[in-house]
């Protein structure tokens, strides 16, 4: 057969051509739906997560980008969008620049993400209830889901997970017939169909009206209370004198900070929600709660910065009586936003699998966490980890 001349031979059959390659697909986008969306620690996670995925810093801090989460299938930084509840009116464009005016963000960095900012930003629908607003419950859920549903189909989502990072509220009263905001939104959750995380002491999923529901939803679902500075270390030091056979005879503690937070735990209150979950890795780990007292005191001129400190009275070997102090400082929205987007990612993964219910595993971030748990750190660090070959094996 008398071959073809070249210029009538296919590109295909051309010296030296390759096939033109498909450009892969991009990951399906994954929607992380922040309650308390202008707040310190959703805007440094929208801020950090938009500066990592460009290069401009190393991921610090964030858990799901260590070797361990390797082949877990949890959607790339890159393909996150974000948007939002809240009743507050600061762009985040401009509050990223108070945060950065404040040492909370590098400089320049709100410059250098705004486009990032402003798009997140867009996505914000405002929450509630606001004062005056005479909508029933109901309403209220039916509103709030509507605004996640948009939020999945205006941008073309795989999945989306919400995320509570509002300031604490008090827990419900007896007798109380309404939701409290945090259980609106965990409820609108339900109803969307999004998977839940509460990074807050706030009622959240754990209303009792909630929780045939949230059973139900197929959902997983995780809370409460992001542990990040104080419980944390107390999580690490309390399962050292228990496996040291150390008597603990008192552990008291101090908390000083400003900033949305320090406003809303200045109502006694709210500081009863905060301190119950740091008082549980005591009475948990020890067998028992030790005596002494906590204090969570507001300090305006702080800011966004905190100071714990801790005094624990221990006896040891023939009665010997000691002491052991700590002192914690840290900027609160830093040491959160990692770890709110790595919940976000977990959970969202953990959906993707079609995993539901609650999630002990994830008591590695929260002071709080769901029952089955352990209170000490490096236990719940194993379990995070085993977690973490589920996923992997989910996608093998």
């Amino acid at each position: 057969m008398t071959p073809r001349p070249a210029h009538d031979r296919p590109d295909r059959d051309r010296p030296g051509h390759e096939p033109a390659r498909q450009a892969p697909d991009p990951a399906p986008r994954t929607g992380i739906w922040l309650i308390g969306a202008r707040g310190s620690v959703a805007t440094t996670a929208v801020a950090g997560c938009a500066a990592i995925a460009a290069g401009m810093h190393e991921p610090t801090g964030m858990v799901t980008e260590t070797a361990p989460f390797a082949g877990c299938a949890l959607p790339p930084l890159s393909s996150l969008v974000f948007g939002g509840h809240d009743t507050a009116s600061c762009p985040l464009p401009k509050r990223a620049e108070a945060l950065a005016a404040g040492g909370v963000l590098p400089h320049g960095l709100p410059t250098a993400v705004r486009a990032e900012l402003a798009a997140a930003d867009a996505a914000i629908r405002t929450g509630g209830p606001l004062p005056a607003d005479g909508r029933t419950d109901g309403e209220l859920v039916d509103a709030f889901a509507a605004d996640l549903t948009h939020f999945v189909r205006e941008h073309g989502l795989a999945r989306a997970v919400v995320l509570n990072v509002a300031s604490t509220e008090p827990a419900p009263g007896p007798g109380e017939d309404r939701l409290p905001p945090s259980s609106l939104y965990a409820a609108a959750a339900l109803r969307a169909g999004c998977p839940y995380v509460n990074f807050t002491p706030s009622t959240g999923l754990h209303h009792p009206a909630l929780e045939a529901a949230a059973g139900t939803s197929g959902l997983p679902y995780a809370g409460r209370d992001g542990k990040t500075g104080q419980t944390l270390l107390r999580s690490v030091l309390a399962p050292m004198f228990f496996q040291r056979a150390l008597e603990v005879r008192a552990w008291s503690g101090t908390n000083l900070l400003g900033g949305g937070d320090g406003a809303s735990l200045a109502d006694p209150a709210a500081a009863a929600a905060k301190n119950a979950g740091k008082a549980r890795v005591l009475s948990d780990t020890l067998g028992g709660l030790p005596d002494g007292d906590l204090h969570i005191d507001n300090v305006p001129a702080l800011g966004d910065w905190k100071t714990a400190w801790d005094h624990v009275a221990f006896e040891g070997f023939l009665g010997a009586r000691m002491v052991l102090q700590t002192i914690w400082q840290g900027c609160d929205s830093a040491l959160a936003a990692p770890l709110v987007l790595d919940l976000a990612r977990i959970t969202a993964a953990a959906h993707a699998a079609g995993i539901s219910g609650p999630r002990p595993e994830l008591a590695f971030f929260f002071k709080d966490p769901d029952p089955g748990a352990s209170s000490s750190l490096a236990d719940q660090f194993a379990a995070l980890l085993a977690f973490a070959d589920r996923l992997r094996a989910a996608v093998a």
